[in-house]
């Protein structure tokens, strides 16, 4: 284990300018950055950065987003469900079911190992049970095996959160208004903010520094729809730990955050330890099946061999519902 490296580049990273990237990893770490701010940390003149970043919008499919904190908000039971089918079921089908109710948070159909992968939450763990019964009743006669996972935390990365789901925060009538709408466009600024929801700008920033305060609002920042030059795979992962499977994890960990600098798209977007059928989620961003499987997938592997590790392994071909960060 000790003579194994991580190393890579991303050639699809290569596909935008130094600037782009930059531009990219402002709004990403602040989508409120003004102007000013993004032109000078991008190199460029200020009268450049809207037209730059409305191709950007349209390239990528930018939502401006909010991180958020989930249990701060009230919803503790995070899952992540993987699904196999025998017969598959129409798009719309499960569109149609997923719509039905405020629970999951992103779906997207996959190729591989399984077929469909849900984020869900809920305001409370019967609800929650409840759904994921409804559910499995409603896709039985596909012949279905469904897979649910606890997640525990994430360290790396989220799932944007649907407005469905928040109208069930208790939270003062302000308060839930203005983060509503932070969440539909978080780049909309104060002034445009209070107009929108007729309350004084004194106002608006009190509620937003509250929900800052407070822990609900992580962080303001981007999600984007599915690149189609890259490809997004998801691994679902099983231990039977041995006395160095915590080197492993830390080893494992310093390979999550390494990066190229400036990357359009991060190349780990979410990391999340569970508990449940699997003990650990992940979703990389590469160049091709084929990369993946020859490095991260292989190291992965030789890096857990100890401890047993079973992985697996989808390609995201559709996202249904949602966005990634």
């Amino acid at each position: 284990m000790e003579n194994l490296e991580y190393e890579f580049h991303s050639a699809f990273n290569d596909k935008y300018s130094l600037v782009a990237r930059k531009i990219i990893r402002m709004l990403s770490k602040d989508s409120r950055a003004t102007i000013s701010e993004i032109a000078k940390n991008a190199g460029i003149p200020r009268s450049q950065v809207k037209q730059r970043i409305e191709r950007l919008e349209k390239e990528l499919g930018i939502k401006y987003v909010l991180e958020l904190n989930e249990r701060a908000l009230g919803f503790s039971s995070p899952h992540l469900i993987m699904a196999k089918f025998d017969k598959k079921p129409s798009k719309e089908h499960l569109k149609e079911l997923l719509s039905k109710s405020y629970i999951p948070q992103y779906a997207a159909l996959v190729s591989g190992d399984y077929d469909l992968l849900i984020y869900a939450n809920a305001s409370s763990s019967s609800d929650y049970a409840l759904w994921d019964k409804s559910m499995q009743i409603a896709l039985s006669e596909y012949g279905i095996q469904w897979r649910t996972s606890e997640v525990v935390h994430r360290q790396l990365g989220f799932f944007p959160l649907r407005n469905e789901l928040l109208q069930r925060a208790a939270l003062k009538d302000q308060e839930k208004a203005a983060l509503l709408e932070l969440n539909s466009n978080s780049r909309i600024s104060a002034s445009e903010l209070a107009k929108k929801l007729g309350i004084a700008q004194s106002n608006i920033d009190y509620i937003v520094s509250k929900l800052e305060k407070d822990n609900i609002i992580l962080s303001y920042t981007i999600a984007m729809d599915k690149p189609n030059w890259a490809t997004i795979m998801t691994f679902f992962s099983k231990y039977m730990p041995k006395a160095n499977y915590e080197r492993h994890s830390m080893h494992a960990r310093m390979a999550f955050m390494s990066d190229d600098q400036y990357p359009i798209i991060d190349r780990y977007v979410l990391t999340a330890p569970m508990i449940g059928s699997y003990d650990f989620f992940t979703i990389g961003v590469f160049d091709s099946k084929e990369s993946a499987m020859e490095h991260d997938i292989q190291y992965h592997k030789a890096l857990f061999k100890e401890d047993s590790i079973e992985m697996k392994i989808g390609t995201i071909e559709e996202q249904l519902m949602g966005a990634l960060p």
